[in-house]
């Protein structure tokens, strides 16, 4: 449960962008007369691009009619109406967050994510700043007390009970390990990319093959002599591991992957970090990704997490669907009694969703249409 939190947090922050009431000349929606601007819209549709996988595709908006860019952008408009609605809902019920709050908030998710370091890391890997998540984290506090002024918002001791009988397969650890390692990067496909693109005349095959067999055995020969020297003295690991180590996510921090599943590891490296008694370092693994020396540290049995332990974890995750289901309900009223207007259509969500219909029908020839009628018929039975 609590490896979620923070996932939990993130979500909800990001659902709750900031708050838009701000008027601008260059509004493209009004919501009771507050605007939505065109630099927030542009703001929030360039973080998610960055973010999304399919960034990397192209210029998604170069084509801003295409599938994948609607996609985003309706997405943007509608999380930028939800929080404007929020916003000015919070502001009629008087709704303050203080510095305190904001604290309280960073402090219970350090203790929730194992400390301050290890909070900073899981940003670090997400992309986002300190600063960055402690405005997130105002606006959920925000959105916090909102929910609770809305409704009751409070878990008994017997939703908490049902909630653990009902769902044992969240409760349940398997196997864990914790280690570290020091990862001499080798992979014989990228050295070949490499001799042949790089060259300055082709390589007949027979002396490519010899060139990448020859690198292969540097790069093996290079962490035997790492995996010898770290065998007689473990406690240099952690330095070796920042000097030498060719993965930079864990060098920084001297190697240290944690504890992890069997399942989260190449089988390669699972087999010899689950076989190795703790506080030993391995003879060199080679993977695909090249050659390994691993540090196991510690174990943790295979188990199921006691009720006791796991019932703050549980009213935590219950509290937070509950907020949800008000703030839905809330966004749902608002929107009844809200004035909205769109200054331009393309940004009217309706107009979206007609442009992605008449997409996925041009690429199904029509049978998209048709399921969504039959559907609707069935569900009106």
């Amino acid at each position: 449960m609590k490896a979620s939190k923070l996932l939990v947090t993130l979500a909800l922050s990001a659902v709750l962008f900031t708050g838009c009431g701000v008027k601008n000349q260059n509004a493209i929606i009004k919501i009771n007369d507050q605007a939505i601007t065109k630099a927030e819209y542009d703001k929030l549709i360039d973080k998610n691009i960055g973010q999304s996988p399919f960034g990397k595709l192209g210029d998604l908006k170069g084509n801003k009619d295409g599938f994948l860019y609607l996609m985003m952008e309706q997405n943007v408009i509608n999380q930028l109406i939800i929080t404007e609605l929020l916003d000015q809902e919070a502001q009629e019920r008087g709704i303050k967050v203080t510095n305190k709050d904001v604290d309280e908030a960073l402090r219970k998710t350090m203790d929730q994510m194992g400390g301050r370091d290890r909070l900073l890391e899981v940003l670090k890997a997400n992309g986002i700043s300190v600063s960055e998540f402690k405005k997130d984290l105002k606006v959920q506090v925000k959105m916090q007390k909102l929910a609770t002024s809305a409704g009751k918002i409070e878990i008994s001791d017997k939703e908490c009970e049902k909630f653990y009988k009902e769902n044992p397969d969240k409760f349940k650890n398997p196997e864990m390990v914790r280690a570290s390692h020091l990862l001499i990067s080798a992979n014989a496909w990228q050295i070949q990319q490499d001799l042949t693109l790089n060259g300055k005349r082709e390589i007949p095959q027979e002396e490519l093959k010899a060139q990448v067999e020859a690198k292969m055995d540097a790069k093996k020969a290079e962490a035997e002599k790492l995996a010898k020297e770290l065998k007689a003295d473990k406690t240099k690991f952690a330095e070796y591991a920042k000097k030498y180590s060719d993965d930079p996510g864990s060098a920084k921090q001297g190697g240290d992957l944690g504890f992890f599943p069997k399942e989260a590891m190449v089988p390669e490296f699972s087999k010899v970090a689950f076989e190795a008694k703790p506080d030993t370092v391995s003879d060199v693994v080679k993977t695909q990704f090249g050659y390994h020396i691993i540090y196991v540290q510690d174990r943790r049995a295979a188990g199921v997490t006691p009720y006791e332990k796991a019932k703050s974890g549980i009213k935590d995750y219950l509290t937070t669907e509950k907020q949800i289901k008000a703030l839905d309900d809330l966004t749902a009223a608002a929107k009844k009694k809200a004035k909205i207007e769109y200054m331009e259509e393309r940004y009217n969500p309706e107009v979206i969703q007609k442009k992605l219909s008449r997409q996925v029908d041009d690429a199904t020839g029509g049978q998209a249409s048709k399921v969504k009628e039959e559907f609707k018929k069935k569900n009106k039975k």
